[in-house]
């Protein structure tokens, strides 16, 4: 036997074990965000009541986390699904195709950050360049000069004078989270962005001026509370002199105990989420690999599920959840995508 044969009858071997090894599980693995997780749970508890499928399981990771899970490779013991508050980024992209997972992009809404605290506590009005001084790790010296210190700041007074003269103490999620990752691209940077002099930086040095608007302070004032997002919700209602950062669907959900920030004149609702004059909101998605979809029972269903304007559309079950519908338009070209079940090549393809 040739060596060329060969290699075409172990490929063929392996991909018919692999079929093998995910045929002997009958129901469907998600993972991923925090934030879609509420999501995907009503659509798996729905897509169970409606077919003869078994209810998929659903793990919440984390963004980063999920995508580690998801692009280990195919096979039984590897997710079907992740889910993400943020598109996947290049490197994963290419950790997935290195281990032979094409993967399928599915754009399901659209989401808001909030910056929230106790009902009981006086609201904020805050900037996005409020939000990076009080938050970043190194900032702007006081003193005017183009120079960077660390973050002196103790009090929102002393952020912004207009601001309560109350400690910082931000109570949020950890690096893995796709809710870490929007809010510092979304909120941090866009206040980073303000100062001239960083600005200009990005052309010259971009990892210098990602490292400047991105990186979190680490002395007290931000508080990782892991990617329980309901842990945060409990803990600002004992503590009413923090704020907390999650997703808009967290804040609808729990609108009796907390309340949003304003940002930039802005209040967090379906309506200024939806056209995107909220200035710190972001897509959501799910990611599937095309591998999977004709083994693992019930994928294609699910996605079918999914993408149903019962379920995503302007009046859907997710809206009731808290998510935000994409426009028609979009969500129809979205479902008639996901029927191809065509897999992403490049971030730039979309």
């Amino acid at each position: 036997m040739n060596k060329q044969i060969l290699a075409t009858s172990l490929a063929a071997l392996t991909l018919a074990t692999s079929q093998v090894a995910m045929a002997a599980r009958d129901y469907i693995s998600v993972v991923g965000s925090s934030t879609v997780y509420p999501f995907t749970t009503t659509v798996a508890e729905r897509f169970s009541r409606a077919t003869q499928f078994k209810t998929p399981v659903v793990e919440s990771t984390g963004t980063g986390g999920g995508m580690k899970l998801f692009c280990q490779g195919v096979g039984e013991s590897t997710a079907d699904i992740t889910g993400a508050s943020r598109r996947i980024k290049q490197s994963e992209l290419e950790m997935c195709n290195g281990n032979g997972v094409d993967v399928v992009e599915v754009q399901i809404g659209y989401d808001g950050i909030v910056l929230a605290n106790a009902k009981k506590a006086a609201p904020f009005e805050l900037s996005r360049k409020d939000i990076f001084l009080a938050l970043a790790k190194e900032v702007p010296n006081p003193d005017g000069s183009e120079t960077l210190v660390a973050n002196p700041y103790k009090t929102w007074k002393d952020v912004n004078p207009a601001l309560p003269n109350s400690k910082i103490e931000v109570l949020g999620p950890p690096p893995t989270s796709g809710t870490r990752d929007a809010f510092a691209e979304l909120a941090m940077e866009g206040g980073c962005k303000k100062f001239g002099w960083i600005k200009a930086m990005k052309k010259k040095d971009k990892s210098a001026y990602k490292a400047i608007c991105h990186n979190v302070r680490e002395d007290g004032a931000y508080v990782e509370a892991g990617e329980n997002d309901n842990l945060i919700v409990n803990k600002l209602v004992a503590n009413p002199n923090a704020l907390g950062i999650f997703g808009f669907s967290f804040l609808d959900q729990n609108a009796d105990k907390v309340q949003g920030s304003m940002i930039e004149g802005q209040a967090p609702t379906f309506d200024s989420i939806a056209d995107q004059s909220y200035p710190v909101s972001r897509p959501l998605f799910i990611y599937v690999k095309k591998a999977h979809a004709d083994v693992v029972p019930g994928i294609k269903q699910f996605l079918s599920e999914f993408t149903n304007e019962r379920a995503w559309g302007d009046e859907g079950y997710l809206a009731d959840k808290g998510m935000i519908p994409l426009p028609q338009e979009k969500r129809q070209q979205i479902a008639t995508d996901v029927r191809k079940l065509n897999a992403l090549s490049n971030l730039a393809a979309k």
